[in-house]
């Protein structure tokens, strides 16, 4: 029995043969409905978006920009640069900034780790200038290293204009963009991730709590970052994990706190509960044999490169079709690691999935006399070897 064979029969799908080649999709998103302006929620391991509205367009951040001014924090811990004992100076602007404010004092110094304190869970305003004052001179200065890292993950609708995400015109992130920092977060740090988790903060004798409503109403959420602002309106980047399957969630434009409470846990619920992670096959795996024409073996094994995860709709799951498509028989020689097959998934009313598949191993051509043996049989009889 191939790879292959016993995958389906484990998943319950429905296996046929085809013969024609696809070009690589991803599955498609179900649809849902929001009163967010903007909203997408996907898969932290495949990718897959689930749900999304308006995820490209340019919105104003509000705080949630704040992620991108912690993500710059967080590489500096991880490469040496800072340690979370390192403290930077409050300037007079830091302390006087408005808004949410941690409270730190103009003149006193701070630690790094009081700070990311200060940003992720009171949203602190004040502690994010100190941030990127301590960090890179100005706030302006620091601002051009949120845009340059921005480029460097691949940010394509966003533009950060100060470390706080203060009202300013032209500053704007997309949806699709803070899912792309939240997740490059969790992924890229997962020794400092959990501040995001963190319920509440005391700092010079005022305690604030964490203004995530996820945190309270959900057990498995564990981040990431609020947003408010008159223009916009009520904003999340959340994140979940249950079963060992992550969720991240983005909602921009809601009318209320209550909104925004209600639908970040309706749209991650519905998540969890219509799509699931299905694994076909582990990288290396052999899943199918193909022919071989004029080679020193009948066969070669197909191979598949990468692990293969998919989320798919729970309901869709025993419809899949799955096949080995590849040109009959494999002219020999063949070079190990050469893509000669392709495995097509089609999953209901969703684009095709097409992964390469590889040689498992080199196969050498049959000298002349053996090459004239097999032709001549199957001129006779009709069998290759």
């Amino acid at each position: 029995m191939s790879v292959l064979t016993a995958c389906l029969q484990r998943l319950g799908v429905l296996a046929i043969c085809l013969l024609v080649v696809s070009g690589l999709a991803v599955s498609e998103a179900r649809a849902i409905e929001t009163t967010a302006k903007a909203a997408i929620l996907l898969d932290a391991k495949t990718g897959t978006v689930l749900f999304e509205k308006n995820a490209d367009e340019p919105l104003p951040p509000s705080s949630m920009s704040k992620m991108m001014t912690v993500y710059l924090v967080f590489q500096r811990l991880k490469d040496g640069r800072l340690s979370l004992e390192d403290k930077l100076l409050v300037s007079q602007y830091a302390w006087r900034k408005g808004g949410s404010k941690m409270f730190v004092e103009e003149g006193k110094e701070v630690s790094i780790e009081d700070l990311l304190r200060g940003i992720i869970i009171q949203s602190g305003n004040d502690a994010s200038i100190v941030v990127a004052e301590g960090l890179a001179g100005s706030e302006e200065a620091f601002a051009d290293e949120m845009n340059e890292e921005g480029r460097k993950l691949g940010l394509t609708n966003s533009h950060f204009k100060n470390a706080t995400g203060w009202p300013v015109e032209g500053q704007v992130v997309s949806a699709r963009d803070l899912s792309a920092i939240a997740l490059r977060t969790i992924q890229d740090f997962p020794e400092y991730y959990h501040y995001y988790a963190e319920k509440e903060f005391t700092y010079s004798d005022i305690r604030q709590t964490n203004r995530n409503p996820l945190l309270y109403a959900m057990k498995d959420a564990d981040g990431l970052k609020t947003g408010h602002t008159e223009a916009i309106g009520y904003g999340l980047t959340a994140s979940a994990e249950r079963d060992g399957r992550r969720l991240i969630l983005v909602l921009n434009g809601l009318p209320s706190d209550r909104a925004r409470a209600q639908e970040s846990q309706r749209l991650l619920e519905w998540g969890f509960r219509e799509f699931g992670n299905y694994d076909l096959f582990k990288a290396g795996d052999e899943v199918d044999q193909a022919r071989v024409w004029l080679g020193m073996e009948n066969t070669v094994p197909l191979v598949i490169g990468n692990d293969l995860v998919l989320t798919l709709p729970r309901k869709d799951r025993k419809e899949m079709q799955v096949s080995v498509i590849y040109s009959e028989p494999v002219p020999a020689p063949v070079v190990a690691g050469a893509e000669i097959a392709k495995l097509v998934i089609k999953i209901a009313d969703n684009p095709t999935v097409v992964v390469p598949l590889v040689a498992g191993k080199s196969v050498e051509q049959l000298g002349f006399f053996g090459r004239m043996g097999a032709a001549l049989s199957y001129l006779l009889w009709g069998v290759s070897h």
